[in-house]
């Protein structure tokens, strides 16, 4: 079962995440297949989805994209509030099972991380929130993985200090998480901000391998990181997979398209098929269906007159 840890370190103004995706995760890889550089790189993107998501307490959607230069054009994790998440990959070139964060999104230095915040109940004009950073440090050097890539971002957008490790393979995707607590947070827990706590825990946290991160339980890894600070421990989260897609949907989008077009894919075709990108599942329309999409009656509420 997939689990999400919270942790605070008592009497220091840090707090930490560790979350563990397994069952969840190999359900995602059931579904669609991936090159392995792409699958690993959409898991590390799922567990930091959910560590963000579980920090911010963000009602609506946390959404993370990788877009770049390189053979991956776009890479993308969602996470709802209750940590139900998806993610999908477009890969449109080969890649060496080895390959490297620069060169699957990075290959000339244009490659960028969006994160945005996409509230469930939006007021009328409400836009999305999004911040964006590049794949490359303050020095213009390129930032060599996702961790690296989502602790710049956290500096940049959020002024936190946060120590990222994440891996995944075919059968977890995990990450841990270790951050400074905001000024008023530290605050309302009676501490002050200390640089050398955030610090030290900071470097402990480093010492976790990709090795240990996937194969070892949350009370193992915490219990050899921290086995002399004092934690305080909340009741795990169970974060599942879960695809946001159905057939109203894929109808409202045909809809969208208008008569037309959805007539010409059906004559050329015989029938209109729409795949989920997250989630693989197949969505087909015969012309019988189609035709159903654009009848007055069947289109309008139970009541409503078709005579305008």
């Amino acid at each position: 079962m997939s689990e999400l840890h919270k942790f605070l370190f008592e009497g220091q103004p840090v707090r930490g995440m560790l979350v563990r995706l397994t069952d969840d995760w190999r359900e995602v890889l059931r579904r669609r297949t991936f090159e392995p550089p792409v699958r690993d790189l959409l898991g590390e993107m799922a567990a930091a989805g959910v560590l963000m998501q579980a920090g911010i307490r963000f009602d609506g959607a946390l959404v993370m994209q990788m877009m770049g230069d390189g053979p991956i054009k776009l890479a993308v994790a969602e996470v709802q509030n209750d940590l139900a998440f998806r993610a999908t990959a477009k890969l449109v070139g080969e890649l060496p099972d080895d390959a490297v964060l620069q060169q699957m999104l990075n290959a000339h230095g244009r490659g960028r991380c969006a994160i945005t915040l996409d509230p469930k109940d939006k007021s009328a004009g409400q836009q999305p929130y999004q911040g964006v950073v590049s794949l490359v440090d303050g020095e213009r050097q390129p930032l060599a993985t996702l961790a690296e890539v989502l602790a710049h971002y956290m500096r940049q957008s959020e002024q936190l200090d946060t120590q990222l490790v994440l891996a995944a393979n075919d059968q977890v995707a995990a990450g841990l998480l270790i951050q400074r607590l905001p000024v008023e947070g530290a605050a309302n827990l009676g501490v002050m901000p200390d640089d050398d706590a955030y610090n030290r825990i900071a470097q402990l946290a480093a010492t976790l391998t990709r090795e240990e991160l996937l194969t070892l339980d949350a009370d193992t890894v915490l219990r050899r990181l921290f086995w002399e600070e004092d934690l305080r421990r909340f009741e795990p989260q169970a974060p599942r997979f879960a695809c946001s897609c159905s057939r109203e949907r894929v109808r409202g989008m045909l809809r969208n398209l208008g008569p037309e077009e959805v007539d010409g894919i059906v004559a050329e075709r015989g029938t209109v098929e729409i795949g989920c990108e997250f989630c693989g599942l197949q969505y087909h329309f015969d012309a019988v269906d189609a035709a159903e999409l654009f009848t007055p009656a069947r289109n309008q509420p139970p009541g409503s007159s078709s005579v305008q």
